[in-house]
């Protein structure tokens, strides 16, 4: 009885030093995971973005009491919304137009800049100074 009663305190508290052992790297690592979780909230890729914006721009649609006056003010409200969006996705869209044509235009820029300057950097770069 004696050695089952000393194993038993040997079990307890061998199960007592790993649960703190445990609990002390689970408290360290859940830290870890807090900061990588972090780390790629930062980075997060085209795709997981577009389904944050979208659930945030979402509102919920409570039409279940509301009478015929009421739907159509709320119809209003949403087409005014989505005209906006339209709005300005189209002014997103002519600003991304207008700056590739602005790299295009500043690269051809750059590359006729280099035809005409290919024997004026050696006297510069090579030989003693004077």
């Amino acid at each position: 009885m004696r050695k089952e009663e000393e194993e038993a305190k040997k079990r307890a508290e061998d199960d007592a030093k790993k649960k703190k052992v445990l609990s002390n790297m689970g408290a360290h690592f859940g830290g870890y995971l807090i900061k990588a979780e972090q780390k790629r909230g930062k980075r997060q890729t085209g795709r997981e973005m577009k389904i944050r914006i979208l659930t945030e721009r979402r509102k919920p649609l409570n039409i279940e009491n509301l009478g015929e006056q009421q739907l159509r003010e709320k119809a209003k409200e949403l087409h005014d919304w989505i005209h906006h969006l339209e709005s300005e996705k189209f002014d997103l869209m002519e600003k991304l137009r207008r700056q590739k044509y602005e790299i295009n235009v500043l690269y051809n820029r750059i590359s006729h800049a280099q035809k005409f300057k290919k024997g004026a950097g050696k006297t510069r770069l090579g030989g003693r100074w004077k």
